[in-house]
């Protein structure tokens, strides 16, 4: 019995982590053991996941199966497309040139602010009264 290839990718996006495992397959794309499609209720996160395999054009070479959690849905469709990203680099090293130019390589390093003291959120003051 032969080992399946399977190619791994991490990806981090605010507070959540993906961790992404492409087999060789017909392009299913399975979320924390449900389909894409049911997972994320929009089409526009459905279309952020799906970004690194278009540029790289192997979109139905691949199945995926990924592992999310954290932070919210926008969040974790970016952690989603980071981790696709890392792992296609696994797969053929000829594929960075094109993720690299489309921004899917980098880490977002953007994350929430802590709130302060005396403050109601990161930067939202108290109302001003003159008397």
């Amino acid at each position: 019995m032969a080992a399946e290839v399977e190619y791994l990718g991490t990806g981090r996006r605010k507070n959540s982590v993906a961790r992404v495992r492409l087999l060789p397959g017909d392009g299913k794309i399975v979320v924390n053991n449900k389909p894409l499609s049911d997972y994320f209720g929009r089409d526009v996160l459905e279309q952020v996941v799906k970004q690194p395999l278009e540029v790289t054009e192997t979109l139905g070479e691949f199945d995926v199966v990924v592992s999310v959690e954290g932070g919210g849905t926008s969040g974790q469709a970016g952690a989603i497309r980071h981790g696709i990203a890392r792992a296609l680099l696994e797969t053929e090293g000829d594929y960075r040139g094109a993720l690299k130019k489309a921004g899917y390589l980098t880490r977002d390093p953007r994350m929430k602010e802590r709130k302060k003291y005396g403050r109601k959120k990161a930067r939202k003051k108290p109302q001003f009264s003159k008397r």
